[in-house]
């Protein structure tokens, strides 16, 4: 168990108000309000730390992401004032590194990558090269199907969808290959509706999110989460669904953040997810890769990035002093099966389709609330989980 900044209350036999399950986001973010409006909750988690996928270690002075990079950002005044109460967030700009064959790119895509990819100089040039290819595309898609020239195009797949919006040269070495990669599927076997739509800027901007708001909390996530439940009872390594009665017996309502399908047994069958593996190594170099975040977009390297995580608080500790040591995560994207942690819903019709019957299941529970990104077997970036949370307790006393 991580060592905590603040002393749990310990807790007694009374009836709590509300069981949280599940020290993520969404369930500290319930504590939290929830505690504030004077309810008696308790927390548990069957990890033995908080802070769920956020949570992040102290290793020689940096903050590892244990479980993958996570960059706070939002366009949301609202989402951004409440967690700024617990956290403070430093400057950092999510600028990834894109390296297909020991080329480099810069993402998202901008003037940077169009130069690299085609010695263009000007936004104009880049628009028209763009063009052509999607363009060609279509027309070689439309003759296939023997569609009109003048009736809409509609991607069939996921390769489809891509070259339709950034035409087949960036498809071909920024994202065929670290999709596949991502997904364990050919893009031409993938919904379209997985890319609604890629950024592409004609500018020489590589800010990946463009948010307003955006940055890593000062002193790692781990910290945020402790001060967000601070006099909450907590119980760690905790399983709720081994133990579901006597925990259901405590609280008055359950706030459960689990996968759904788990809380059902999977009597109608499991959802499918994405897993994600790390290979974490300690170097003995100051600088490995120069920055935080660099993707391999080729098929050939079996991980998809490779995480320098000191770069996330720019090579410095908490004192601001160099450390002379780096610390990089390689992550493997991977099916999940039991016993893995299920990181990416895999919202295709199938599971979609399941997924709509677990609700109807879900609808009968009177006293259980289902939430996050695996109660609502949805993708959330972390400002959105916010919000859905702080909706929800807002709902829950109202």
């Amino acid at each position: 168990m991580a060592a905590l900044s603040h002393t749990f209350i310990k807790g007694d036999i009374s009836m709590y108000d509300y069981l949280v399950v599940g020290a993520g986001l969404y369930g500290a973010v319930c504590c939290n309000l929830l505690h504030k409006a004077g309810k008696k909750v308790l927390l548990i988690d069957k990890r033995e730390h908080i802070a769920g996928n956020v949570y992040t270690e102290n290793i020689d002075g940096i903050n590892v992401h244990k479980y993958g990079a996570h960059i706070f950002h939002t366009n949301n005044k609202k989402v951004w004032d409440y967690i700024s109460q617990f956290a403070e967030f430093n400057r950092f700009t999510n600028s990834p590194v894109a390296n297909f064959r020991g080329e480099l790119y810069s993402l998202p895509f901008n003037m940077y990558t169009f130069n690299k990819m085609w010695n263009v100089v000007t936004p104009e040039e880049a628009k028209q090269k763009i063009n052509e290819e999607k363009e060609s595309y279509i027309r070689e898609k439309r003759l296939e199907r023997g569609i009109k020239e003048d009736s809409e195009f509609q991607p069939l797949n996921l390769e489809e969808q891509a070259i339709s919006l950034v035409g087949v040269d960036i498809y071909e070495k920024l994202i065929k290959g670290y999709t596949k990669k991502q997904w364990g599927r050919d893009c031409k076997d993938l919904p379209a509706f997985i890319i609604k739509r890629l950024p592409v800027r004609f500018t020489f901007d590589n800010n990946y999110f463009n948010a307003l708001y955006q940055g890593i909390p000062v002193g790692g996530y781990t910290k945020m989460v402790e001060n967000l439940i601070d006099g909450v009872e907590v119980r760690l390594s905790t399983d709720y669904l081994k133990s579901k009665e006597e925990f259901d017996s405590l609280a008055e309502k359950i706030i459960y953040t689990g996968p759904i399908d788990e809380y059902f047994q999977h009597c109608l069958g499991h959802l499918e997810y994405r897993s994600v593996r790390f290979e974490t190594e300690k170097l003995d170099i100051h600088n490995f890769q120069g920055n935080a975040a660099v993707n391999y977009t080729d098929e050939e390297t079996p991980w998809t990035r490779i995480i320098e995580h000191k770069w996330f608080e720019f090579g410095k500790d908490s004192e601001g002093n160099d450390i002379p040591k780096t610390i990089i995560s390689k992550e493997y994207s991977s099916e999940w099966k039991p016993g893995d942690e299920p990181y990416y819903p895999v919202n295709d019709e199938n599971n979609n389709d399941l997924y709509k019957k677990y609700k109807c299941l879900q609808d009968k529970e009177k006293n259980v609330i289902f939430g996050g990104r695996l109660g609502e077997y949805k993708y959330y970036d972390m400002d959105a989980v916010i919000l859905k949370a702080m909706d929800k307790v807002n709902e829950l006393l109202n």
